[in-house]
């Protein structure tokens, strides 16, 4: 008589899956690895309690002052009291839903343009409609709007405006700028080769201080440049430079038999670069590509240099007034955060982008 056995199936050792196998796996795998753990979880029991109670528990977020200074913890106030001024800086008080309305519509456009789906022609246009609307929110002078000189335009509106348009229009000088240091015409060549040696060789402070007090002296009498258009020509020449070397490794990584077979193909040379290499070498460089933009998204801060007023020109005015002195650490830890936005989210895409783009290799 055939005897039937039983089988229990047995389970894996809790301390090997899940959350406790993660933590066994990850910080106590090693005598090492055990001992940073035990340090690092010692310095945030330190750290973050005293943190969280300065920023929030014992922090003020509407007294001003002496009453700040009684709190014991963060004084928010400097922020919330001059949030305005800080975003909006100089612009006309009663007419700052201006530049709000074109903030929220440049916000618009990026979040529309994250989609790949939606990279087309009418893309291209609708970001056009886009631009000329933003300009003449800020600008007014037509529809009804009262004009508003671009002297008065700072803050948050200024720092978008120079980061958006200088990104945007460095990228393709950059490719340009690539391809012709790339060109096998000696002319095109060394005129590239010395644009970006020259560009790379001096810091982007000084192509600033040129724009903003050298240049008007060989401009003829009688006619004046915006300072703004100077420092935004200074910001997208001075990132273009960077940007041509990084393309320049994406076409040299490219093979030799891209380039024949293109050419065995019957395209010219636009079409063997726009349909081919381009499309290749730009995927290839996205990470580098993205931290110069990142980079460059920072350095538009410089500006406060020549006097204009971006965010943290318009915070260091806010710091400058006595009610205000000594809380700079609160002002300076919210426009932080603000850059940060702005770098993680064009980090964010660049990785979603990438994988997006390698998903079929």
């Amino acid at each position: 008589m055939a005897q039937t056995y039983v089988t229990q199936e047995l389970k894996p050792p809790v301390t090997r899956v899940g959350f406790l196998g993660w933590i066994k796996a990850n910080l106590f795998n090693s005598v090492f690895n055990s001992l940073m753990t035990l340090i690092s979880l010692y310095l945030l029991w330190k750290i973050v309690p005293p943190l969280v109670r300065w920023a929030f528990i014992d922090s003020s977020w509407v007294t001003t002052g002496a009453g700040c200074r009684a709190a014991g913890g963060a004084c928010w106030s400097v922020v919330t009291k001059n949030l305005r001024f800080i975003i909006f800086g100089f612009y006309p008080y009663d007419w700052q839903w201006r530049p709000l309305l074109a903030m929220i519509v440049l916000f618009i456009l990026l979040l529309f343009s994250r989609n790949r789906r939606y990279w087309k022609k009418s893309l291209g246009y609708v970001w056009l409609v886009g631009l000329v609307g933003m300009g003449l929110l800020l600008r007014g002078g037509l529809l009804g709007l009262s004009a508003v000189e671009s002297t008065k335009w700072s803050g948050l509106p200024l720092t978008l405006l120079l980061s958006v348009f200088g990104l945007t229009a460095a990228y393709p000088l950059g490719v340009v700028l690539a391809l012709g240091r790339q060109s096998k015409m000696p002319a095109i060549k060394s005129l590239c080769v010395v644009y970006i040696e020259t560009i790379r060789g001096v810091p982007l402070i000084s192509l600033l201080f040129m724009s903003s007090v050298m240049f008007p002296l060989f401009l003829p009498e009688g006619i004046t440049i915006n300072n703004i258009l100077r420092a935004q020509v200074a910001i997208i020449l001075f990132t273009a430079a960077y940007i041509a070397e990084v393309v320049r490794g994406g076409l040299q990584a490219i093979s030799r038999g891209q380039y024949e077979a293109a050419e065995s193909l019957g395209l010219n040379y636009y079409q063997k670069m726009r349909l081919i290499i381009l499309p290749q070498a730009l995927k290839i460089v996205i990470p580098p590509t993205v931290g110069i933009l990142i980079s460059a998204f920072k350095d538009t801060s410089l500006v406060v240099i020549i006097g204009l007023f971006d965010l943290l020109k318009t915070t260091q005015a806010t710091l400058s007034d006595p009610k205000w002195m000594g809380f700079s650490v609160e002002a300076y830890i919210f426009i932080a955060l603000i850059y940060f936005a702005g770098c993680f989210s064009m980090s964010n895409f660049s990785r979603r982008l990438e994988r997006e783009l390698y998903r079929g290799t």
